[in-house]
Formats: C-alpha cells, sequence, structure tokens
C-alpha cells in the first residue's frame, strides 16, 4: 500500500481577549522548560515575567497570534508592527516541546514573513545559552547575531528584575527582508 505524506499546513489565528491568560501560561511553561532542560531548575517566579509579557501584549502594534498546524494549536507568537517604519519585532515565539523538531516552527515563521510582507527588518532577542533558538534563528529563518547584550552593554534594552538562572546575557538578532 502507498503511505501518503500529509504536510502541516501551519497557520496563524489572532489570540482572542479571553484566550490571553491561557496563552500566557502556554508560553511562560514553554520557556521554562528550555531553562529547566539546560539548568535542571527554575525559579519560583514565571519565565517570561509577568511584566515582560503585560508590556509585550500592551505595545502600540502588539498582535498575538496561536500558531496552528491543520487547526490544532502548536505554540504562539507575540509580534510588535510598526506600520510606519516596518523595522518590526519578534517579541515572544514559542512552539509546545512535544512538536520540537517538527518543522512546525520553521512553517510558522514563514506565515509571519507571508503575513507582513512590507517589512523591511524584523527584529527578536535569545538566551546566549538557547542553542535551539540560535540555531533556528540564524541557520533556519536567516537572522544575523547583531549584537551581543550583557551586564557591560544593555544596548537599548533594560533587563527585567527577572534574571534567567544562566545571567542576563542575550542576543540581539535582525532578519533584514528584500523588498
Amino acid at each position: 500500500m502507498m503511505q501518503v505524506n500529509i504536510e502541516n499546513t501551519v497557520t496563524l489565528a489572532i489570540v482572542k481577549k479571553e484566550e490571553l491568560q491561557k496563552f500566557k501560561r502556554d508560553l511562560q511553561e514553554a520557556f521554562t522548560a528550555a531553562i529547566v532542560e539546560t539548568f535542571g531548575s527554575n525559579s519560583d517566579k514565571p519565565i517570561p515575567s509577568e511584566k515582560e509579557i503585560g508590556e509585550s501584549f500592551n505595545s502600540s502594534g502588539s498582535i498575538v497570534y496561536h500558531i496552528l498546524a491543520n487547526g490544532k494549536k502548536m505554540g504562539g507568537a507575540v509580534l510588535v508592527i510598526d506600520e510606519i517604519t516596518q523595522h518590526n519585532s519578534l517579541d515572544f515565539f514559542f512552539i509546545y516541546a512535544n512538536e520540537h523538531s517538527s518543522g512546525i516552527g520553521y512553517k510558522a515563521w514563514k506565515a509571519i514573513e507571508e503575513k507582513y510582507p512590507k517589512t523591511k527588518v524584523w527584529e527578536t532577542h535569545t538566551p546566549y545559552f538557547e542553542k535551539r533558538n540560535i540555531h533556528f534563528y540564524v541557520n533556519k529563518c536567516g537572522f544575523k547575531i547583531v549584537e551581543y547584550l550583557n551586564k557591560h552593554h544593555l544596548g537599548a534594552h533594560a533587563l527585567d528584575d527577572n534574571k534567567l538562572p544562566g545571567g542576563e546575557d542575550f542576543f540581539r538578532f535582525e532578519k533584514i527582508m528584500k523588498q
């Protein structure tokens, strides 16, 4: 019998107001899992902090999406879209841990790029220890590391009170889009 390979169709769906609390918990669970995987434990504080998530959700131009594969929730993304400059930000991006390495993240990123074709520059950040994220952004999605943020160089971004177990070192990435 011939096997048929059904590709995942990945789409984005706006998170409804009544879904934001669950979305926030899912986001924190995904980020915390990476810290536990790397360091074996986590502080009692949720990561990212309520403050960081709230600031992102409430930023001017913020759009919160579910990532769906064949209609099933697989993760989420928080974007900040600047309609004037088209220098847009990927504030948060996560795929549920049991769906890692399935290609969903890459397809979700491509769906985001297709949804915002006027974007000139995408920006995002990730902690230095997040090797999976660094690989994903640089090798899969075409971002470039443009800044190393640390206690000696905070850049334009102040660090939150909620320090990660691995310290406050982050990479800032940019992807310049072809117009």
